[in-house]
Order: structure tokens, then C-alpha cells, then sequence
């Protein structure tokens, strides 16, 4: 299951051939993230399990397993904020119920990011993923 952003990113990601270019495009989608307020930045959004400051704020339209599932992120880092962004293409606009369903691992492999990110940011990645995943069923249980 992956979302037509993600799709697109991929293919953006299968046609840079360069691991620097990809990396570029990788911040380049941080910065385009629409800007998290600071009011949202708290310890009810902050994720665990990051080297660097990430914090996740989600926006659940309507209700139960149907629900759509959509957030606002930020990180004090740049290629982190980036990576919340792949997590955002991967995830904004399926169903509460369909984030479950999403092989987040799969999905990273196809752009190659398992294999090219420190241990450090893989955790951090596993931990925005868990972030996200526990969201997603908090809403669709209700």
C-alpha cells in the first residue's frame, strides 16, 4: 500500500542515481513541509527514540477505521526533517485503518534508504514509524 506521493517520490528517488543527489532531494522535501507552529512542539509530540528533535502532531479527519490520517511535523535537523517528509508521502491521506497496512521497511528499501542511513537515523526512522503507526490506531479505535 503507498500513497501516489510516495509513488512519485520513488520515482524521483529511482532516477537520481547519485546518493549526494539524493540526499539533496531528501532536504529539499524537509523544506517544503508545511511549517509546524512551536505551540505543537511539546512532550505529547515529540518522538522518542530520535538522536535529533522530531516532533509529529496529527490531523484525523472524521472517524473510526475510515478516518483519514494526515500530520504536521518538524526536527531540528535538516536531513531529519526530510525524513519526515518521506514519512509524510508515505502516510498523509490513507484511512486510519490502511496505515497499518503500509511495510514502512518495504517502502524505505525501494528509495534505498535502508542501506544508506546511519544507525542513528534508522532508529529514528523506526521510531517515527511506531509514532505514526500508534496515532493512526489510537483513531481508528476512537
Amino acid at each position: 500500500m503507498t500513497t501516489a506521493a510516495f509513488a512519485e517520490l520513488a520515482e524521483t528517488m529511482e532516477f537520481l542515481e547519485d546518493w549526494e543527489d539524493r540526499y539533496r532531494h531528501i532536504v529539499e522535501l524537509g523544506r517544503t513541509l508545511a511549517p509546524m507552529a512551536d505551540a505543537l512542539k511539546t512532550p505529547a509530540t515529540k518522538v522518542e527514540g530520535c538522536a535529533s528533535q522530531v516532533w509529529i502532531q496529527p490531523m484525523i479527519a472524521g472517524s473510526g477505521p475510515g478516518a483519514r490520517f494526515d500530520f504536521v511535523g518538524d526536527s531540528d535537523a535538516l536531513i531529519v526533517r526530510g525524513l519526515i517528509g518521506v514519512m509524510h508521502a508515505l502516510y498523509a491521506g490513507l484511512t486510519v485503518a490502511e496505515v497499518a497496512a503500509v511495510d514502512a521497511q518495504a517502502a524505505l528499501a525501494r528509495l534505498g534508504l535502508d542501506s544508506h542511513l546511519s544507525a542513528q537515523r534508522s532508529n529514528g526512522v523506526r521510531a517515527m514509524v511506531g509514532r505514526i503507526r500508534a496515532l493512526a490506531a489510537a483513531a481508528a479505535a476512537g
